[in-house]
């Protein structure tokens, strides 16, 4: 009964999605984090609030605007490209382990700079997560639905979890990117298809 209401193919994707999610939601709940400790105790909360919350409308919009662009021919290829370069990127900072974590510089001056410093840090990272979870989901819109809940889940509240575990577990992370190679190989491959051939 469970089978006629789940495919093989659904169960593959979703297995794509939540090792996608695994390994790249975590990131934006960090640079949260980092931005929200260089203030005061009382301003944290709000600064968390408020970062979590427009990297959550961020992520919507991206999600919704991505998974109709990987529909045009043309553009899953561009698409596949750019999560080769994560990919590679990936196996950089998380496999072998250079963290550039350090690297976000935070204007604690005002509550307002640090929530643009967030927003803008969540866009450039949230762009990684939503190309894959979209390209994994293909036509499949519940799926990519559930893969942007649990992509927001795990950025709310899982995200310290996740980064520990990865760097515990590093087939985790090999697991993640291997998910996201399928996906580009499988964009890739679709637009060469029906370009060239």
């Amino acid at each position: 009964m469970f089978t006629d209401l789940i495919s093989p193919e659904q169960i593959t994707i979703l297995t794509q999605i939540i090792l996608i999610d695994l390994v790249l939601a975590g990131d934006n709940a960090i640079i949260i984090g980092m931005v929200a400790s260089k203030f005061p105790i009382e301003q944290r909360k709000k600064i968390i609030f408020w970062g979590i919350g427009g990297a959550v409308v961020l992520r919507i919009i991206l999600t919704l605007l991505t998974a109709y662009l990987l529909q045009i021919t043309g553009l899953r290829l561009i698409g596949g490209i750019l999560l080769l370069y994560i990919v590679y990127k990936l196996y950089i900072d998380v496999i072998k382990g250079s963290d550039h974590e350090s690297d976000v510089k935070v204007d604690n001056s005002s509550f307002f700079k640090a929530i643009w410093t967030i927003l803008l840090a969540d866009f450039t990272m949230s762009l990684d997560n939503v190309l894959g979870v979209a390209g994994a989901a293909g036509d499949h819109y519940d799926l990519l639905i559930f893969g942007l809940i649990l992509s927001i889940a795990l950025m709310a509240f899982a995200a310290t979890l996740i980064s520990n575990w990865i760097k515990k577990y590093k087939w985790i992370a090999w697991a993640g990117l291997l998910a996201i190679l399928i996906v580009a190989i499988e964009l890739i491959y679709t637009d060469i298809q029906i370009l060239f051939l």
